[in-house]
């Protein structure tokens, strides 16, 4: 899989994802056999530059090749300098999101909305295009809603813009997240265009990912709520695609270490204020399912010191190992 002159070490990416995909997580999911992990979306509002958030948003450092970074907006000459603005921070890669279905994105006409106005949609990219010298790709969905699907001529008027890699989640906007994705209309846009496609929504499980793969004809395919709390996913895809075989399941003990780095690097990034309140949805999703979870996280999102919250999550643990070596999931009612 490559994007411009980035020879990906494989194709599985980890999805954009406001609020989830920060630098500690991409990195992580980098670690456990993620290819490129593309970054939670940065607002082309030039006034949002000097903040705090946008600040950390546009922090690489020390993160592994390529550097992916998802710009939002609706003007092409503000996305135009957003896109410089990044390059400029670092980013190897430019992503447009074309495929958020969030209102609050969606009433400003930017995201998923775009895809209403195809005569926009070529304006922005060919100014992101012409204003970077690296790489632009485009995210995008299947359509605005069932009875306006448009994602072939999307796809064709991105790959005339110059757009150099193409991830399309298989649902429309007004789909949101229910139902099923799409495979065949991303199956008939990768047959429409020359660019690497990438295959996005449902993509759940190793068998799940070759089928798609498959299925599609899809160059590579993209994996974003399936791995809260699994960034061990993308190893587990790519050893399957591999070799037609399972990996055992983490044990205890490493799913222990795995998330105590990554709530380490939480606090290191965000500060132990705001680094305890963005670890408490990644511990309740890597301990959702275990037996006594619910319990577990009802107790630690009520506590207000990383201290506490490392000795919550260490005594969870130890209790899981007291019942074996392996994870052991049960049915949650109250999960």
């Amino acid at each position: 899989m490559r994007i411009g002159p980035y020879h990906l070490k494989n194709n599985l990416i980890v999805a954009p994802m406001a609020g989830v995909t920060d630098r500690p997580f991409r990195m992580l999911c980098k670690s456990m056999g993620a290819g490129m992990a593309v970054s939670e979306m940065v607002s082309s509002n030039s006034l949002l530059y000097g903040s705090e958030k946008t600040k950390r948003r546009a922090n690489h450092d020390g993160e592994v090749d390529p550097i992916s970074v998802q710009i939002v907006g609706a003007d092409p000459k503000m996305l135009a300098r957003a896109a410089q603005y990044n390059v400029d921070e670092g980013a190897q890669i430019i992503d447009i999101n074309m495929g958020c279905p969030a209102k609050k994105i969606c009433n400003v006409m930017a995201g998923s909305a775009l895809l209403q106005d195809e005569v926009l949609v070529a304006r922005i990219l060919e100014a992101v295009v012409s204003a970077v010298a690296v790489p632009v790709t485009l995210k995008i969905r299947t359509g605005w809603d069932k009875q306006n699907r448009n994602a072939i001529r999307i796809a064709q008027i991105a790959e005339a813009s110059g757009i150099q890699a193409l991830a399309i989640h298989g649902r429309t906007r007004a789909c949101a997240y229910t139902g099923d994705a799409e495979y065949d209309t991303i199956t008939a846009v990768k047959a429409n265009v020359n660019i690497p496609v990438i295959a996005n929504g449902d993509i759940t499980t190793p068998e799940k990912a070759r089928y798609v793969l498959q299925q599609t004809g899809a160059d590579a395919v993209m994996i974003g709520r399936a791995a809260q709390g699994r960034p061990w996913l993308f190893r587990e895809i790519e050893h399957f695609i591999k070799t037609g075989t399972h990996l055992p399941a983490p044990q205890v003990d490493e799913v222990h270490r795995v998330l105590l780095k990554h709530v380490y690097e939480l606090y290191a990034f965000y500060g132990e204020h705001t680094g305890l309140r963005v670890a408490r949805k990644h511990i309740s999703w890597y301990t959702k399912g275990l037996i006594g979870s619910a319990h577990f996280r009802h107790h630690m999102n009520q506590l207000e010191s990383s201290a506490e919250q490392l000795m919550a999550v260490n005594d969870f643990f130890d209790r899981q190992l007291q019942g074996g070596e392996r994870l052991q999931y049960v049915e949650e009612l109250a999960a």
